[in-house]
């Protein structure tokens, strides 16, 4: 049937062959090239998928950890490729991967393919009402460890036959392109391809502990913290440190401190401090367990600003599936409002 209308289309004039053409609805065209796909054979397709990721990710082995196999068996996977076609894709040097103009253009090519392959497998996912298979979930370090980790045993108690393949890293993932279910970041990412759903508050606040605070006394105002050790955090993606931010006379002021002591990992500014080391700023998520156990106390907590959001994200084509929206009904249990850590350093400030 599509081998008719296709042959119909090229008898016609152009203008209505274009006009045909438009009229196809989607699933006709996913039909079509799921037939595409189905002709190239498994080793054509495999070497496809490995040249779209090493493009998207720039190197093969960031491309060999996306796909769970070896740096060496991508490589081949795009040499056999460009042997077949007769073209060089990439311009290689031996710390990256550069398209050519070539290249580019079947890159953009293999992703409207690759897209639409998923759509088809997502379609048939939906047509599923209970959640079984492998939930693939992203998220940025501390959150996967605080927040998201401690609860997937709750989670998979009411979905048994659900697995979780949960991924933790800073690294800017393309949802569609890795699989990605569910992503949960920080920030409103702009993606028209991407649903959003806010899910609390991103606060950061200043702490301390007990015993450097009765060392050095406890400050009143940001501007007091240039007469304390400071404890601060730097951003692996950019390298730079954070500043701090404040609410101070109606406007947020961002602090630069002069640190003593700065790390790359969240839980090491936490660990700092809680040893005495200064004042940090640090999510309010991961300070509040050290709080309540009294081993780290609040400080300038009338200048506390929301800094941003924590963000669920999913491709368009999930919608429907019935993984995602039970991870999602799930995720409200996790972020409740207001949330039980905020909450308790609320109670914390209120009882002084």
């Amino acid at each position: 049937m599509t081998m008719i209308l296709l042959g119909a289309a090229a008898a016609a004039p152009i203008g209505k062959r274009m006009d045909h053409r438009f009229e196809l609805d989607n699933q006709a065209r996913l039909r079509f090239n799921l037939a595409v796909m189905e002709q190239i054979g498994l080793d054509r397709l495999t070497g496809i998928i490995a040249f779209a990721r090493s493009a998207s990710l720039g190197s093969y082995t960031a491309a060999a950890r996306s796909l769970g196999i070896s740096p060496s068996a991508v490589s081949k996977s795009v040499q056999r490729l460009e042997e077949r076609l007769g073209l060089s894709l990439f311009t290689r040097t031996t710390r990256s991967l550069t398209l050519t103009p070539e290249g580019r253009d079947l890159h953009e090519r293999a992703l409207r393919l690759l897209r639409e392959a998923e759509e088809i497998e997502q379609a048939a996912v939906a047509a599923r009402s209970e959640p079984a298979g492998t939930l693939k979930v992203t998220a940025p370090f501390p959150i996967g460890v605080h927040l998201v980790a401690p609860a997937l045993p709750r989670f998979r108690e009411r979905h048994p036959g659900l697995s979780i393949d949960l991924r933790l890293g800073d690294r800017f993932v393309d949802l569609i392109e890795e699989g990605i279910d569910v992503a949960i970041r920080v920030g409103e990412l702009a993606d028209t391809r991407l649903i959003s759903r806010r899910l609390a508050p991103h606060r950061l606040g200043a702490f301390a502990s007990p015993s450097y605070l009765q060392r050095r006394g406890t400050p009143v105002h940001p501007d007091e913290l240039v007469r304390h050790d400071c404890v601060n955090f730097r951003f692996q993606s950019t390298g730079q440190a954070l500043r701090w931010p404040f609410q101070i006379g109606g406007r947020t002021v961002e602090i630069m401190p002069n640190a003593s002591i700065v790390t790359d990992f969240s839980d090491a500014v936490a660990a700092v401090l809680v040893a005495g080391g200064g004042i940090g700023v640090s999510p309010t998520y991961i300070a509040a367990p050290y709080v309540e156990q009294g081993v780290l106390v609040p400080v300038l907590q009338e200048y506390v600003v929301e800094r941003s959001v924590i963000t669920a994200l999913w491709p368009e084509s999930r919608r429907g599936n019935p993984n995602v929206k039970a991870f999602l009904v799930f995720l409200g249990e996790v972020f409740p409002s207001p949330t039980p850590w905020d909450r308790l350093l609320s109670a914390r400030v209120g009882d002084k």
